[in-house]
Formats: structure tokens, sequence, C-alpha cells
């Protein structure tokens, strides 16, 4: 979190409130090679990373997934790493007041720093890194978070460094929660792969 708002007071209070040359250059070249067959991909991150589906639906299916599968410690991470992001976002939001790029292709709330799609995207893609450490899990999460940073630009809903603070956020919060509660995840972790050994012994067993 405190990188993000560096960055924020970077980008809002040095440049008072004024985009940066980086944000403008990007963002002009956004438009100028908007098309329309890349709406719909970015109206669907839109969907799919906020609103009542992204905010609360995505993350509560997530949660019953690693419940039963017997992680309580992972699944109690997951959900206290998503709240508080989503609180630092709306936090960090008033602090700025940063203003939104005037060409917007969706409606969307107050505050432009930081971008919330992004930093729950983020922090999403790190906890479950963390929780299930697959490079499958690791590469997944880190295409799906790029690809929210870009539909956020798309839209023209944030400008770079917003999209970059979210990253930032999301990372962190992360990050900090897992380390007083690694040792705990790599228990559960151990535990699980223990269970998963037993089940496949019985079963060859069985056979």
């Amino acid at each position: 979190m405190a990188l993000a708002a560096l960055l924020g007071l970077v980008v809002v209070v040095r440049a008072n409130g004024v985009a940066l040359e980086v944000d403008t250059e990007w963002m002009d070249e956004i438009i100028e090679h908007r098309l329309p067959i890349w709406e719909i991909p970015s109206l669907f991150m839109n969907a799919l990373g906020g609103g009542l589906f992204g905010v609360l639906i995505v993350p509560l299916v997530i949660t019953l997934i690693i419940v039963l599968i017997k992680r309580p410690w992972a699944a109690g991470y997951y959900v206290v790493a998503t709240v508080l992001s989503a609180g630092f976002v709306q936090l960090l939001k008033q602090v700025f007041g940063r203003a939104r790029p005037e060409d917007m292709l969706v409606m969307s709330d107050f505050g432009s720093f930081p971008s919330g799609h992004v930093a729950n995207a983020a922090t999403m893609a790190v906890c479950l890194a963390i929780i299930f450490p697959r490079l499958w899990v690791v590469l997944a999460g880190t295409i799906y978070t790029i690809v929210m940073l870009l539909s956020r630009t798309y839209l023209g809903v944030h400008w770079l460094t917003d999209t970059i603070g979210g990253l930032l956020l999301g990372v962190g919060v992360a990050i900090v929660l897992w380390a007083p509660v690694a040792a705990k995840l790599d228990g559960e972790r151990d535990l699980a792969a223990r269970r998963r050994l037993e089940r496949q012994r019985q079963k060859e067993a069985r056979s």
C-alpha cells in the first residue's frame, strides 16, 4: 500500500491533479487504435472484475472452493486480503480524488486512482499463487491481471498510472498479509498433500 500511496502523491499532488505525460501519451495511443473487436473483451473484463459479480460472487466462489478442499487458513487469508485491498482502494480514492479521463466508454464511480479492478485482480492472482503454488496458477493470474490492466485503460476509465497503483496495492496487500500466516498456509498445504497421497495409496491397495 505504501508504494501505491507514494505513486498517488507523485501523480496527484506533485502533478497538481493533471495527468502525467506518460498517462496522456498512453491514452492517446489507446484512443487512436481503438477497434470494435477489442470492446467486447474489455467490457467482459469490466463486468468480471467489478460490480456485484467481481466484488462478491467471484470471491465467494473462490472462498467456497478453498473451504471445500479443507484449507480454512487459506480461505481466511484470501478473504481478508480481498476485503483489505478493496478497502484501501476506496480510502486512496477519497484521499487523492483524481479525476478520470474524459473519453470513457463506460460509466465509473468517483476517483480514478488507484484502479480497483486491477487491485482486485492482482490481490486474487498473488493470493491464489501462494495458496496453490503451481506454474499454471502463476501464469493464469499474471495474464489475468495484465489483461485487466489493459482493459481499464482501453475503456478510458483509468490513466496508466492508476492501473500501476492498483497493481502495487493489490500485490502489496497480498504479500504483507501472507507473511504472518505463511507457516499456517504451508502446514495446510503439506497436510493436503499427505491426504492426497494416502487416498492414492488406498486406491492402489484396493485395486
